[in-house]
């Protein structure tokens, strides 16, 4: 008995232990199990909903969450997830997103044909979702402002409407395309201009009384990758104000491409806003320079500036501002750019040859729009450069660009890697010998402003020198003691020192390797000869509604630019 009752329990301790080895392997491989189910579910929704966008004609994107109160096109319910189009502005919950897709036409960039030529459209509605503190074009009182889907919106024109006030007539009524329709570009303009290329007709201009008669369509080029990675939401606000086809992404498509579009416009009417840093204006002004040699002169547009970058001194020049942040609506970009002033900007070919009897390479050839410098500042852009091609996504933050620059700048306070450069460098300014005094880097301007917004030429003030102007064929060549004297003049704390102006640059690089930059461009150069001559103008719009601290100097000076390029008209 004793013996059985042992057994019974050994019998029951092991039925108690394979009970716990049970659920503890439950209790591990059923998360791991639901997990794996639920990535597989996600992967699975990820690849339909990446199907969809393939597929569609609507420019989709996925959002974890709406940065407004939405709600879904199709249920009418409340969305926090799920996609927008950057075109039309439709919102939809995720699982409505296929149906959505067959019920809804997106933004049209180019009318349908029905052989026959149109001048005019009729509105585009979209329900619910309108623009925060809109008022209706019936009543004039505020849309939108009911929890629901409410309200209509055109695509086009802006235009918002009560659920209510929306009647028959609205539906057939022609559109006028809103505040913006002197700068978008009519679905019925490129539908015309495509049977025109299919009949091989050149005329455009004949196409122009469709549109207004002052009309001057802007072309949007973004750089995505500038600045603060602000680029990718202007894109899509741009689509929304705008034909989708006027507004490009430069990380996406060339902007001699991109440019191809002025050729199928009016002549000398285009204006084109780039988004980007200064960097990009220069790849942009190059594109253009394209254009010249193609022949295709009278199509050039006039370029504004939508700073993005770090430094936009030549943004900050041309009145654009230092650095945009968001905090200016985008409608109040384009009135800008409509409100502004066609001006010229010299560009300057820089032309690098190295020393040496053997040396068999071609000189490096650069074109300059800003500034060309040896010296400290050189050194950090080529430091801080060097870094940002190692781990660039830590460098996409205009703050955090900023600090890396001054600790470069604190660096070489101590180190003095550029020091007794007046003994390496020969300068001439158009052919006359200068005696350099004792300096570490040289500096030469085409622009009033250097050095993420210090006004260089003019200093402090206190000295009579004459307004640099970067239409003028001069260039103004200044040095510097040192990254110390650098900080000090950007904080008006010294003046630089003044070589001269001249309409020829040549240094002269007699030993040693020194940093050198274009335009934020740097490089470690040997001995060689580097010579700055004037190569052609580019044509900018100049906005005098932003200006900084000191740009009350410089009002005089703008206003006889303007004269000036009055009188060349």
């Amino acid at each position: 008995m004793a013996g059985a009752a042992g057994s019974g329990g050994a019998s029951s301790s092991a039925v108690a232990d394979w009970s716990l080895v049970f659920w503890t392997l439950c209790s591990v491989i059923l998360p791991v199990l639901i997990t794996l189910w639920c990535s597989f579910q996600r992967s699975r929704r990820q690849v339909l909903i990446r199907d969809i966008f393939r597929k569609s004609k609507h420019d989709w994107h996925y959002t974890d969450l709406f940065g407004q109160p939405s709600y879904c096109c199709v249920c009418a319910q409340h969305i926090l997830q799920g996609a927008f189009c950057t075109g039309c502005g439709l919102r939809v919950s995720e699982g409505c997103l296929k149906k959505a897709d067959q019920l809804f036409l997106c933004k049209e960039i180019m009318m349908r044909s029905d052989g026959g030529a149109h001048s005019s459209m009729p509105h585009h509605w979209i329900r619910g979702n309108v623009p925060l503190c809109c008022c209706c074009m019936i009543c004039k009182q505020q849309c939108g402002t009911q929890p629901k889907l409410c309200d209509y919106r055109c695509v086009w024109c802006q235009y918002t409407v009560h659920d209510e006030c929306m009647m028959d007539c609205l539906k057939t009524e022609e559109c006028t395309f809103g505040e913006f329709r002197d700068l978008i570009i009519p679905p019925y303009y490129m539908s015309t201009i495509n049977q025109m290329r299919k009949d091989k007709r050149t005329n455009y201009e004949k196409v122009v009384p469709y549109c207004r008669k002052h009309w001057m369509p802007v072309i949007i080029l973004a750089n995505t990758r500038s600045g603060n990675n602000m680029g990718e939401t202007l894109l899509g606000e741009f689509k929304i104000l705008l034909n989708p086809v006027q507004v490009f992404d430069l990380s996406k498509i060339a902007p001699a491409k991109a440019l191809q579009l002025c050729t199928l416009l009016p002549c000398n009417a285009v204006r084109v806003l780039v988004c980007g840093g200064d960097g990009t204006v220069g790849w942009v002004l190059d594109a253009i320079d394209e254009m010249k040699i193609k022949g295709q002169e009278r199509y050039i547009p006039q370029v504004a500036i939508l700073p993005l970058g770090t430094g936009n001194d030549l943004s900050n020049t041309l009145g654009w501002g230092a650095g945009y942040a968001g905090e200016v609506p985008v409608e109040q970009i384009l009135r800008n750019v409509m409100e502004a002033d066609g001006i010229k900007l010299d560009r300057w070919k820089v032309q690098v040859t190295n020393k040496g009897y053997y040396n068999l390479r071609k000189p490096k050839v650069f074109t300059m729009n800003n500034y060309f410098s040896i010296g400290p500042d050189a050194l950090m852009a080529l430091n801080f450069h060097a870094h940002r091609e190692k781990t660039p996504s830590l460098f996409s933050s205009r703050i955090i660009n900023k600090a890396v620059y001054f600790f470069y700048g604190t660096k070489d306070c101590l180190v003095q890697e550029c020091k007794d450069l007046n003994k390496k460098v020969e300068l001439e300014l158009d052919g006359e010998r200068i005696e350099l005094p004792n300096l570490e880097g040289i500096i030469v301007l085409n622009i009033g402003y250097w050095g993420g917004g210090c006004r260089l030429w003019e200093g402090m003030g206190d000295e009579p020198y004459p307004l640099a102007r970067h239409d003028d064929g001069l260039l103004e060549v200044v040095g510097v003691h040192g990254s110390f004297h650098c900080a000090q003049i950007q904080v008006k704390l010294a003046n630089p020192v003044r070589l001269g102006q001249a309409h020829t640059v040549r240094l002269i690089l007699k030993s040693s390797k020194m940093p050198m930059q274009v335009d934020g461009e740097p490089w470690a150069q040997g001995p060689c000869t580097v010579t700055i001559t004037h190569k052609t103008h580019a044509l900018m719009l100049y906005h005098s509604g932003e200006q900084t601290d000191d740009d009350a100097s410089s009002v005089s000076e703008q206003d006889h630019i303007r004269e000036q390029t009055d009188e060349d008209v």
